[in-house]
Order: C-alpha cells, then sequence, then structure tokens
C-alpha cells in the first residue's frame, strides 16, 4: 500500500497531467506588482494570514473572497494526493470508518498524517460553500468545497487538484486509531481516566487509542487499599487510636489509591462500578470496617478488566457487601418462629446490580406490553425465593487470631476476615426449592451450587448487558447516550468477538472508542455529556497539578459535606442506591422537557453549589490543611499544615502570560472546550491584577490559583463533553 507521504514532491508533479494552473500565479513565487489589491489570490493570501489569530479549528468567516480555483473541484483533476484512502491503523471503531469525516476532522488528520504539506495546526477560514486552511511553511492550501477535498501547492504544480470525495476518506481519517489534535486526546484521556497531562495527551498522539489502552489494561495494579493500611500502620491494635472501630483510614486509602495509582484507568472504571455496586463506608459498623472496604475497594479494582461473572459471585459473598445487605448471618426460615431469609440483597443483586426493575431492549430501551405499560423484570416471588440462595453466609474467621486490646479486656480478631469471601453454614443454608426468573433449583441443592446457579440465572439474563452498560456509558461518556450506542456495546458484552461473555475489558474498549464517545459533533450538541461529579473534579485538579503528599498521609478525609466540602466522597454513598440514581431527571427544567436525564444533578442544589466553590477555592490555593501528616492517626502536632497542595511548576513558567496560561487550564482541564468568551472572560479577569517575572512566588501563586478556580466554577468546565 502506498501512501502520498511515500511520495515525493517531484514525484506527484510528474504524475499530474500537463495543465494549466486554473490561472492562479504559482505560491512560491511573490505576486506580481500588477496583480490588483482586489484579487482573489490577494484576498485568499490575506484572509489566510487574519486567520493565525482564530481559535483552533474554530473557523471564522474569512471576509476575504477565496480564489475561484478551488471552487473548480468537479473540473480539476482527480489525483490521489492524500493516499488512497486505505487507513493507516488498526479501527478506532467500525461505524466511525462509515461516516463522513467533517472539513476539519479530514484537515486535522492531513495535518498529522502529511506533515511534509501541511506543516503546523492552522485555523480554519469558512467562504460559503469552500472551508479551508492555508499553511503558509508549505505554500500549500487544503480545502473541502461541495464534498470534494481539494489541494492547491507546490506538490500539485500550483494547480487545484480533486484528491477524492469527502466521504471517500472516512476510513482513512477514523482508523487512523490516533487522536488528531491535542484537545480530542485529552477529551479522550478525560473520558478513560482521572485527568490529561501534557505527557499524557503526547503519548496518546504518539501510539494511538488502541496502543494507549492496552497499555494500562496491562499495567500493573500496584499497592492494594488492603495493603496500604497495612504499610501506613492501620492495622495497629491500640485503644488510643482504635483504627478498628474508625472509618477515616478508609478515607486516607481512597484518596491515595484514586490520587496517585499509574492504572488510571482500572481506577477509574473500579470507581464507577462502586457507583452501581454501591458499598458505603458511612454504613460499615463493625470490626475493622476500613480494611473491609479496602478490600472491597480492591475486589472491583481486581475484576474490572475481568468478567462479570466472576464480579457478581465476588461481590455478593464480599465481607463488606455481606454486612451492608445483610447477606452476612442470613438464616435459614423457621416455621417455630416464623423467622424467614433476608431478602435485601436477593431484591438489590437484581435491581440496582444485574438486571433492573423492568425488562430491556438490547440498546437499554423499555419492553412494553400490549397496554403500553413497562414489563416488570422480576417479581415478588422471585426476590422472596432468591432470598433463600443467600442464607447460611457469614465472615470466614478461618485464619482469626483473637486478641486484646492492651490495657482493656477487650478483645477483637485480626484483619484476615475482611478479605476472606464470606464462608457457608450450611445448617443455616435453606434447602427449599428455588424458582426465580425461570430457573429451578431443587431443594436441598447444596448452598455452593445453589449460589453457582443463582448467578449463572442473573450473568445470562438477556437485561444484564444493556443494564450495566448503559450505566458504564453514563460514568464514563454521557449521560444520554443513543439506543445505538448502548446497543454496540451491549452486543461486545454478551460477545467480545471470542464467544466470551462478560468481558469487561471488552466493554470498556467498546465504551471508549464509539464513534459517539470519539466523533466532535457531540462538542455540539446540546444533550450530550454529563456533570462531572464533584469528588471527581478534586481528583482531576490533584492529578493535573501534580498534587502530593508530603508524609504520605492523604488524610483528604470525609468530602460529603455539601455545605462546606464537595456534597460527595468516594465509597460513601448515601444509601445503596449510589449518590444519584441513573434515571434522575431535574425537574421543572428543559432536560425534562426533553425528556433527558442527568443523574448527578441530584447532587446539586444551593448549598452544594456554594460549598463546592467555597472549598476548592481554598484547595486550589494553598493546598489541603492537615492536622499531624506524620502520623496515621487523627491528632495535632507540629506538623500541621498544608500537607497535601499541588505543585503548578509548568504553570509558574507562564503565569506572567494570562492567556497562554488560560489556554493550557483550558487544555488540560476542559480539553479546550471552554469558548472563545468564557477563555476571554477569565483572562481579562486574572489581567486585573499585574503580575511580572519580579513579582513575589504568592502573587504569581495568586493569578495561578485564580485562573484555576475560574475554570472549575465555570459551566463549560462542569459539563464534560
Amino acid at each position: 500500500m502506498t501512501h502520498a507521504h511515500e511520495v515525493s514532491d517531484a514525484a506527484l508533479a510528474t504524475a499530474l497531467p500537463a495543465r494549466a494552473p486554473s490561472s492562479v500565479p504559482p505560491t512560491d513565487a511573490a505576486p506580481a506588482a500588477s496583480d490588483s489589491v482586489g484579487s482573489p489570490w490577494l484576498k485568499l493570501s490575506a484572509a489566510a494570514a487574519a486567520s493565525a489569530a482564530l481559535a483552533a479549528c474554530g473557523g471564522g468567516e474569512a471576509e476575504a473572497e477565496a480564489p475561484q480555483a478551488l471552487r473548480q473541484a468537479d473540473n480539476a483533476p482527480h489525483v490521489p494526493l492524500l493516499g488512497d484512502m486505505g487507513g493507516s491503523g488498526s479501527f478506532r471503531s467500525d461505524q466511525a470508518a462509515s461516516r463522513t469525516p467533517t472539513p476539519d476532522e479530514l484537515m486535522d488528520w492531513a495535518e498529522m498524517v502529511f506533515p511534509q504539506y501541511f506543516d503546523s495546526h492552522q485555523a480554519t477560514i469558512t467562504n460559503g460553500a469552500l472551508v479551508f486552511r492555508y499553511y503558509s511553511g508549505t505554500r500549500n492550501y487544503l480545502g473541502v468545497y461541495q464534498g470534494n477535498v481539494v489541494v492547491l501547492g507546490p506538490p500539485t504544480n500550483n494547480a487545484v487538484v480533486n484528491v477524492g470525495a469527502l466521504a471517500s476518506f472516512g476510513e482513512a481519517v477514523f482508523s487512523s486509531g490516533r487522536p488528531l489534535n491535542d484537545p480530542e486526546a485529552a477529551r479522550f484521556l478525560l473520558q478513560a481516566g482521572f485527568a490529561a497531562t501534557t505527557q499524557d495527551i503526547a503519548t496518546v498522539r504518539s501510539i494511538g487509542f488502541d496502543a494507549w489502552l492496552n497499555s494500562q489494561f496491562n499495567a500493573p495494579i500496584g499497592i492494594s487499599g488492603w495493603e496500604w493500611l497495612n504499610q501506613r500502620g492501620y492495622a495497629t491494635v491500640d485503644n488510643s487510636t482504635a483504627y478498628y472501630d474508625n472509618t477515616y483510614p478508609g478515607d486516607c486509602m481512597i484518596w491515595s489509591q484514586l490520587m496517585t495509582s499509574p492504572d488510571s484507568l482500572r481506577k477509574r472504571v473500579a470507581l464507577a462500578l462502586s457507583e452501581i455496586f454501591v458499598v458505603s463506608l458511612s454504613g460499615l459498623d463493625f470490626n475493622w470496617r476500613s480494611h473491609a472496604i479496602a478490600h472491597y475497594w480492591d475486589t472491583l479494582v481486581t475484576h474490572s478488566f475481568g468478567n462479570f461473572r466472576n464480579l457478581l459471585q465476588d461481590v455478593s459473598l464480599n465481607p463488606a457487601m455481606g454486612y451492608y445487605l445483610n447477606t452476612r448471618g442470613n438464616q435459614k426460615e423457621n416455621a417455630a418462629t416464623g423467622r424467614q431469609p433476608d431478602e435485601n440483597y436477593a431484591r438489590e443483586v437484581m435491581q440496582l446490580m444485574s438486571i433492573g426493575l423492568v425488562m430491556l431492549n438490547i440498546d437499554g430501551t423499555v419492553r412494553r406490553d400490549g397496554t403500553g405499560q413497562p414489563i416488570e423484570s422480576y417479581s415478588q416471588s422471585d426476590v422472596t425465593n432468591l432470598a433463600r440462595v443467600f442464607t447460611g453466609y457469614d465472615y470466614n474467621q478461618s485464619l482469626n487470631q483473637q486478641g486484646t486490646v492492651p490495657g482493656t479486656t477487650r478483645t477483637i480478631p485480626n484483619t484476615a476476615f475482611t478479605r476472606l469471601s464470606m464462608s457457608l453454614n450450611a445448617s443455616l443454608h435453606s434447602n427449599l426449592a428455588v424458582s426465580f426468573l425461570g430457573t429451578n433449583i431443587p431443594a436441598n441443592t447444596p448452598g455452593a451450587t445453589a449460589l453457582a446457579m443463582a448467578m449463572d440465572t442473573l450473568f445470562y439474563h438477556g437485561n444484564v448487558a444493556p443494564f450495566i452498560c448503559k450505566q458504564l456509558i453514563q460514568r464514563l461518556v454521557t449521560s444520554n447516550p443513543s439506543p445505538d450506542y448502548v446497543a454496540r456495546v451491549a452486543t461486545v458484552f454478551n460477545n467480545n468477538g471470542a464467544s466470551v461473555r462478560g468481558d469487561l475489558k471488552a466493554v470498556v474498549r467498546a465504551i471508549l472508542l464509539d464513534d459517539e464517545a470519539r466523533s466532535s459533533a457531540g462538542l455540539t450538541q446540546p444533550g450530550f455529556g454529563k456533570l462531572r461529579e464533584p469528588m471527581l473534579r478534586l481528583v482531576q485538579w490533584g492529578r493535573t497539578f501534580n498534587i502530593s503528599s508530603a508524609f504520605g498521609s492523604w488524610k483528604i478525609g470525609d468530602t460529603s459535606s455539601a455545605a462546606s466540602r464537595l456534597g460527595q466522597s468516594p465509597l460513601r454513598s448515601p444509601s445503596v442506591f449510589n449518590f444519584f440514581r441513573p434515571g434522575y431527571v431535574p425537574p421543572s427544567t428543559a432536560l425534562a422537557q426533553a425528556g433527558a436525564v442527568a443523574p448527578e444533578f441530584q447532587l446539586v442544589n444551593e448549598s452544594s453549589v456554594g460549598g463546592y466553590l467555597n472549598y476548592m477555592q481554598g484547595v486550589i490555593r494553598n493546598g489541603i490543611y492537615v492536622n499531624a501528616p506524620d502520623v496515621p492517626f487523627n491528632s495535632s502536632n507540629g506538623t500541621n499544615g498544608y500537607d497535601i497542595k499541588a505543585l503548578y511548576t509548568h504553570e509558574m513558567v507562564l503565569v506572567v502570560d494570562p492567556d497562554a496560561l488560560v489556554a493550557r487550564i483550558n487544555l488540560l482541564m476542559c480539553a479546550g472546550q471552554l469558548s472563545a468568551a468564557t477563555v476571554k472572560l477569565i483572562s481579562d479577569a486574572i489581567k486585573a491584577t499585574p503580575v511580572t517575572a519580579a513579582s513575589t512566588d504568592a502573587v504569581k501563586l495568586n493569578r495561578i490559583a485564580a485562573a484555576i478556580f475560574l475554570v472549575m466554577a465555570s459551566a463549560e468546565y462542569l459539563i464534560q463533553k
């Protein structure tokens, strides 16, 4: 396969048919003195020079008239200057290759693949039906006119050539497998992880989406949350610290994981799973609760790229889940006392963690009966029967070493049980027959076998793929994915291409590489995107600006307070229904009128908006104040101070250039999606206080903090596209 970049300019010029250059002067010669000021050529040159001030890819109506030659695509010779459109990498998505690229997408791609012709990123000029860019370094023009791609410059012997229909470039543009520019790379990284650094952006642009995903899939997990607690000394038995009775070590653990783990995609997916398979640290009240939530987190991390069937079973037997939803200690029926098995987990594992309340089509739309009513996916009888499967389980104390708390008579177990699957006591397990969702488990079936049959029934239910996949799309990409998007991802869940069902790695890849996620069309669609969760905003800030904890304490704490902090804290949902419902619709809003959902808006109220702004204003400028960061326990000593803060090294270099500073923050925090008006508003605001190279570091820091804060307070940042 021969691509244009493998062919010399001379060869291309030789290959062109002898043809008059459409009355266009050679691009490597200065215009003749006799050229009138109003000639199309001079007007186009002036427009090209002026376009340098336009925002990248933002376009702008060129007042100058484009040369008529560029409008002669129909009569221009057809030359495959940009290759045979065979693509240059693995497909980013099948459906993307079949889509006609926009002129901007085509020109961004050409700049990336053919830098010898289009040597730097230029702004787009629109003149009627002609959309083009001028490259002063190579004296080339690249444009689209009436659906045809046209090129003019030295490689074409200064004649306009038609290099093909715009539609024919779909496969080449979208199969490149690489972002076409820095904002596109940043946008991908913000969906696939927590932040986009300049190094991350360069890596994705260099190796492409697929290779970056593979590097994340293959990245080592690193230290587990459970081991981190032990390394910090949180397994110590001491009456003065009583870690076994406290939840704050769990907060330190999860913030450390989210802020520092190199396998950001795995941790991002695990956090998304924690909002579907909910266990809240706030709802745990037993010995070593922080170790229990740490192992629950580790379970989600372990299965983030694994199989959903294994995840479902391990979650069901996890001791933290056992306590939270009452399977731990759940006993069989007793006719004498009237006791019945607790139905809490049986209900929630169906409603929230596998099949949902109503029957779904593969695209996530609701199935309805003949009267138009939604068809329920399970009944109360299904709940009652399934509850029998989850009887007889309790903490596994096989590795327990009971100890006495020094100075007291209290005895507590060691931490081992918190990371062992619950064990089955057959004498407490129901032997009654179970009939649910069309599956019949005979009476006296051994507990482990009954559990496996129940898990298989849920796993193979037709609702699982659309129910779970739509929620993962909502957490990573957009609140209102199209039915086609849901169907494409759900199809991968059902079969990863190798006849494997429930492959979460394949599902994550499908979500992030789908054209609906990668296409620039979503940037201008009002219903596309999602409100950034408050906890994700803090993590993004931290990772973007190289946050560190000087003593390794990560004592950020519980940030659930809406009035004074974020109104959300990881692994601290207020209920099993998460911080928000996937189908939440803000009442009396345009979203409600449009029939759209906005899950994260369930967190938004007057208190939470003010609390977030006040909290972040101080955090961005000063960092996070920590008491006794040198020790793991809560205390106060001479090391009190801002142990957790950002470096702002790169920002300090740009601080005297407010426009460049805001441009950098816009790229890293917003993937370049702030409007020109918002950028100007922020730039003008920080220019109000003069800053020079001679200014103190405190003054410089004030400007940096103000710029970041204003970005993070803007609506265009808060809605992630």
